[in-house]
């Protein structure tokens, strides 16, 4: 089968790799109907990890090819959404929500990789959802975006304690923050801040629920959201970029008692301790739980109440993933879907 293979920096590939196989009583094999490259491939991308022939891609629906002996909730034909991260559901951190760091989890980039024609997925009773049906060809982006950047941007904000009434800034206008601005809205929130400077994505962060756009950073970037929230900051922080700036605008930028949920893959992050004490601000966060999420994600798009498949701003072949990963880096791109 093909597949995306990163053999470093800048170096993106679609190569021949052997088709999965099942290889445990609890494993499924499945098609993958369709893939996307995440804001997060970017860093290795960029050279700010290190990857040497990394198999790429952790976003993914398919349909179930084969399944393993031991595996009860999906059968071959069945079309299924599934998370980041492998997970066997049933153990004790599993059971308390926090599916992305089960005892028996796998990371589904570099250890599987599904920017590809097929993918084994082990413990798939506890990683896979199946929908309640075979979806429409115009649902397929938004089930895509359950995977992992729709299921991000919830936790976000979940993790961030939005509600009715509150006002939450976003920090980063990718795909994931993006899908943070539709997570506040559908659970309430008053005052939605997006922090873009891009007139695309704050358009699409408007037509998601944002009230307000803020193209400042830093310093000026505090004092704007201040004068939104009657001087105080906001009562939610949803940090979706994973850099010291980021973080710390998230921070500064929230009332003392209020929440900062935390989704950017942190790259040489380290919080003030005397800024963290008297800030007195909740911090939660980490690889996202998509897992807990994906039933109900599923229902709401499955019902066309969220439409989140409209992050995905073009669509390419398999075949042309190194334009995609350029596409993307470059910002022509909020995020690109990849039809095998």
């Amino acid at each position: 089968m093909r597949g995306v293979i990163m053999h470093g920096p800048g170096d993106v590939r679609v190569e021949e790799r052997p088709d999965p196989t099942i290889e445990a009583p609890t494993d499924a094999v499945i098609r993958i109907v369709a893939a996307c490259v995440c804001g997060s491939d970017l860093w290795p991308y960029r050279g700010a990890d290190a990857p040497d022939q990394q198999l790429m891609g952790h976003e993914y629906v398919g349909i179930v090819e084969e399944v393993g002996d031991e595996v009860r909730t999906v059968a071959p034909g069945d079309f299924v959404v599934g998370s980041f991260v492998i997970s066997d559901n049933t153990c004790p951190i599993c059971t308390a929500g926090y599916q992305s760091r089960c005892v028996n989890g796998i990371f589904v980039d570099g250890g599987i990789g599904t920017q590809a024609e097929f993918a084994r997925i082990p413990h798939a009773d506890g990683t896979l959802v199946a929908t309640p049906g075979q979806p429409d060809d115009d649902l397929i982006p938004s089930l895509l975006a359950a995977s992992d950047v729709l299921g991000t941007g919830w936790f976000a904000a979940d993790a961030a304690e939005v509600g009715p009434g509150k006002s939450v800034a976003v920090i980063g206008d990718g795909a994931v923050g993006l899908m943070g601005v539709l997570a506040a809205k559908q659970m309430g929130a008053e005052t939605i801040i997006a922090m873009s400077r891009h007139v695309d994505r704050q358009n699409l962060a408007r037509e998601f629920g944002a009230t307000h756009i803020v193209e400042e950073r830093g310093d000026e970037g505090v004092a704007k959201i201040r004068e939104l929230t009657d001087g105080l900051g906001v009562h939610s922080a949803i940090e979706a970029v994973g850099s010291q700036e980021s973080m710390m605008q998230a921070i500064r930028s929230t009332r003392p008692g209020g929440h900062v949920g935390y989704v950017g893959v942190s790259h040489d992050v380290e919080l003030p301790g005397g800024e963290l004490f008297f800030g007195l601000v909740h911090l939660h966060g980490g690889p996202a739980p998509v897992r807990r999420f994906l039933p109900d994600l599923i229902e709401l798009i499955w019902n066309r109440e969220i439409d989140p498949g409209k992050v995905f701003d073009q669509t390419m072949s398999l075949d042309d993933a190194a334009a995609a990963y350029s596409a993307m880096d470059s910002r022509e791109a909020v995020k690109v879907l990849l039809r095998p």
